[in-house]
């Protein structure tokens, strides 16, 4: 290589260094994630989909490892990311919460074509209707993947649902070729953050997958555990008191009855028990002396 050609290498790394470093001061949180069999389709989607909120740049590891010790000095414990660069690393800038990031990009999966070897996430079922494919040699392919056809107005249509690929197998060339086709896009890709930096805090992989779900489950267990200490303490709270009355009123007819408290709520219930008593009282009567069952 010439000097020349040295020396244009040198300055657009240069370049490349200090257009990283501008931005890693720009962006409040600053997150990796790994590009190992992620498609330039999915990155070129979710910019489109998170325009203007978050920013998504490709960078060499060595480059952004010489940015972030220079940001460090501004933004102290940012080269802890550096221990979190391995293999194609993409590099996400937004002033948006990390965990919410997080979401955000677990929720916004991107569905993408199959290729030959990705494994079906699910079920691919191949829906009962017009394929739009006119008839020719496809038939005896679809006929081969066990697809039921028929030829009605011109075009191939599969006269009821039928399941091409069962979950977790494995996606041939010739499904591949169909699916594409058919314009069906079975794979769902998504973004996974492997680290984030904010307010000189790493974040590492295992904090930043939250389950949503399971977060919601164990918010209520706590709300529940709460509310019921609350009752059993008899602390009134916009949430209790109306459990709390319930609980007193109740006790307290409870309490009345015991006590032969007469009143329009015990009375009924005084009056029954009495005539469950004397039922009871002449059964046993009855028994001792016949004579009073006439």
């Amino acid at each position: 290589m010439s000097l020349k050609a040295v020396l244009k290498v040198k300055e657009r790394k240069k370049a490349e260094v200090e257009a990283l470093t501008k931005l890693l001061k720009e962006y409040k949180v600053v997150s990796l994630s790994n590009l190992h069999k992620v498609r330039a389709a999915q990155i070129q989607k979710l910019r489109k989909m998170f325009r203007g909120e978050v920013i998504f740049k490709c960078a060499k590891n060595t480059l952004l490892r010489r940015s972030l010790r220079e940001v460090s000095k501004e933004k102290p414990g940012l080269n802890g990311l550096e221990k979190y660069l391995g293999g194609s690393t993409l590099l996400i800038l937004t002033n948006l919460d990390p965990f919410k990031l997080s979401i955000m990009l677990d929720k916004n999966k991107v569905k993408l074509p199959a290729k030959v070897g990705d494994i079906a996430p699910s079920d691919i079922v191949i829906p009962e209707g017009s394929t739009g494919l006119p008839p020719g040699p496809i038939i005896s392919e679809l006929t081969e993947l066990g697809l039921p056809t028929k030829i009605e107005g011109g075009s191939i249509w599969v006269t009821r649902d039928t399941t091409l690929v069962r979950k977790g197998e494995v996606i041939s060339a010739q499904v591949a070729s169909l699916l594409s086709r058919l314009g069906i896009k079975p794979i769902e890709a998504k973004l996974s953050l492997t680290a984030a930096y904010e307010d000189g805090l790493v974040h590492p992989p295992e904090l930043l997958q939250i389950d949503l779900q399971a977060f919601k489950e164990e918010l209520q267990k706590a709300v529940d555990s709460a509310r019921n200490l609350a009752v059993n303490a008899g602390y009134p709270t916009p949430e209790t008191v109306q459990i709390l009355l319930t609980k007193a009123a109740l006790e307290g007819r409870s309490l009345s009855i015991a006590a032969k408290v007469f009143d329009k709520e015990t009375l009924p219930i005084l009056l029954a028990e009495g005539s469950r008593e004397a039922s009871s009282l002449l059964g046993k009567l009855k028994e001792i002396d016949a004579s009073l069952a006439s």
